[in-house]
């Protein structure tokens, strides 16, 4: 699809991105997480009119925040935008846990395989009644370490679980409190639980939390996709990623997961090349 074409679908939307103080449709109802709309950094958005708008964006599990963003790309970065054109199919972000769930899965997934994690964590939760929703503070602390290491849960991420069980507990920390944070108090408040580092924060923000602005600087993935982007020589280090993405506000997330699109995109197509030239060697 073209840049223009992009555009204009997107400009078919209810949504305007020109208002002042915008507030979008509230997010889907299959999430079980009531989320509230969040003022952002003042960012201009229309080239007829110089002076900033200020946009109160909703998470991104509300579609319409998607389309803005993508209207908002679009016009900020040519390069991106082209990125965005070649993906027919937009982000949806979709997420129905809680945040204690979703912190805990994160560390349970730590450092493994995909297929290897989803299997300890289908057996973590058949240790708790009712499943997912059983999956409470009270409850993990509870399971001892010993019963967590026989369904293979190592050593070490047993206590990260029971010290973010405990700050739950001590109320330190709280699902209301991790909704009502703003990124930067989360991020210091969730990297004092043992086992969560800023990457692991970044990632809750965006596909847990659906925060629309979040730029993790430190993912591998990310950085490859904008020294590809922008034509690098060599991997940019967080003040540069900063720099260069910072027209990508208030939708960072979002220009990061074009990000990752884009690196997959580069390994299909390095594979088709890989696959023509083994057969073109065959057949000579």
């Amino acid at each position: 699809m073209s840049l223009r074409k992009t555009l204009t679908a997107l400009s078919r939307s209810p949504s305007p991105i020109s208002a002042v103080n915008l507030e979008v449709a509230e997010p889907s109802r299959s999430s079980q997480i009531t989320f509230r709309p969040r003022k952002l950094r003042r960012v201009s958005v229309d080239d007829l009119n110089p002076s900033p708008t200020t946009i109160t964006a909703s998470p991104l599990s509300s579609k319409s925040t998607v389309d803005i963003a993508l209207r908002h790309l679009l016009i900020s970065d040519e390069l991106l935008g082209g990125v965005i054109s070649a993906h027919n199919t937009p982000p949806v972000f979709e997420s129905t846990s809680t945040p204690f769930l979703s912190l805990a899965r994160s560390i349970l997934y730590q450092q493994l395989a995909t297929k290897a994690a989803k299997c300890i964590y289908d057996r973590f939760i058949s240790l708790f009644p009712g499943g997912e929703s059983g999956v409470l503070p009270e409850s993990l602390i509870s399971i001892s370490a010993v019963d967590l290491r026989k369904i293979g849960v190592s050593g070490r991420k047993a206590s990260y679980l029971h010290d973010l069980a405990g700050k739950y507990k001590s109320g330190e920390l709280s699902d209301e409190m991790i909704l009502e944070m703003s990124d930067g108090e989360l991020t210091d408040r969730l990297t004092s639980v043992k086992g969560i580092g800023v990457w692991t924060v970044h990632m809750f923000m965006i596909f847990s939390l659906h925060r629309p602005d979040v730029l993790p600087v430190g993912d591998l993935g990310v950085r490859k996709g904008v020294k590809d982007l922008y034509g690098l020589k060599n991997l940019p280090g967080p003040l540069q990623m900063e720099q260069l993405c910072e027209k990508w506000r208030p939708f960072r997330s979002v220009g990061s997961w074009y990000m990752w699109r884009l690196i997959e995109s580069n390994k299909t197509s390095k594979t088709k090349v890989r696959a023509h030239f083994f057969l073109v060697g065959q057949d000579s």
